[in-house]
């Protein structure tokens, strides 16, 4: 399938750096607390033997010293004289309620298993189905290691899309296989994948976090600045009235025409006022002078033994 190719691609080239050829580094081999797996014991390999923790640790976190087991009945013998080199299967699709000991009993047939990894679903998926009332375990993806790196390419493409259970009565008889070599891939790959997955989990919760503290601050920074403009408010006066500003508007040029003509009547009724009024005093002064010197005339006229002319 294109998702699932995409994915075993991914594998090829882990993104820690490292010798792929030796063993893979105590750090490097923790899995997180968060991603629990299954890792079936290999039977039968020779050297050494693992187990999976109680927490769920990745593939290659813990050896122990075993027995060496014998090769399962019908496996090819290994050529003398060469190097045997490990090849790892991916399967892609983990039915429900399958478990590592159905994926050695179904696949040791054909050859010699050693580790098995499956990675279990998502903890909010988990979460969801216990909610639900499923207390099955479940799993998305998994891994398997041959002794042989051909009998692992066999196997890939013998079983690829054909049908998990041999018995028509097996439960997982209507399952088939999805499943593909990955090319030069090997046990330390996935640890290392493992642990890049972790830290990138761990690097996305960290920035969810900070991302969230920030909008949190920011939202108590907007609560108390509207606080505080809610007390300035109220412990202000009351606003004065607006003030009102009026434009005079210039005047048109028949206003201006017509303003003249009025100032210039003004004047000249104010002029003949003038003169009338100078006029009316002169006219006084001389009927006075008149009656004063007719007075005198008409006395020197009256008296006796006044001058004959």
């Amino acid at each position: 399938m294109p998702g699932q190719v995409g994915a075993t691609r991914g594998l090829q080239h882990p993104p820690a750096g490292g010798d792929s050829e030796r063993g893979a580094a105590p750090g490097m081999l923790e899995e997180p607390q968060g991603l629990p797996g299954m890792l079936e014991e290999p039977q039968g390999l020779p050297g050494a033997r693992q187990e999976a923790g109680e927490d769920g640790s990745p593939p290659g976190a813990r050896q122990e010293a075993g027995e060496e087991g014998s090769p399962p009945p019908g496996s090819p013998d290994p050529p003398q004289g060469k190097n045997i080199v490990p090849g790892i299967v991916y399967l892609g699709h983990i039915p429900p309620r399958f478990r590592p000991r159905h994926v050695r009993n179904l696949l040791s047939v054909h050859g010699e298993v050693g580790r098995i990894f499956l990675q279990p679903e998502e903890r909010f998926v988990r979460q969801r189905k216990k909610k639900a009332g499923a207390k099955a375990k479940s799993y998305t993806e998994g891994w398997v290691e041959f002794r042989d790196k051909r009998v692992a390419k066999l196997v890939a493409a013998s079983l690829h899309n054909t049908p998990m259970g041999t018995r028509r009565r097996s439960r997982f008889h209507y399952d088939l296989w999805n499943i593909k070599y990955l090319h030069r891939f090997r046990w330390p790959h996935l640890s290392e994948r493992l642990a890049y997955e972790r830290q990138v989990r761990q690097q996305r919760l960290r920035a969810e976090i900070s991302q969230a503290k920030r909008e949190t601050s920011f939202y108590l920074r907007s609560v108390e600045t509207s606080q505080r403009f809610a007390r300035r408010a109220a412990a202000a006066p009351a606003p004065a009235e607006e003030r009102s500003w009026g434009f005079v508007q210039r005047p048109t040029e028949e206003e201006i025409q017509r303003r003249k003509a009025g100032a210039g009547g003004r004047r000249l009724r104010g002029q003949l006022a003038k003169a009338r009024e100078i006029q009316l005093k002169s006219q006084t002064s001389r009927s006075l002078l008149a009656k004063i010197f007719n007075a005198a005339d008409a006395a020197s006229e009256e008296a006796p033994g006044g001058p004959d002319l």
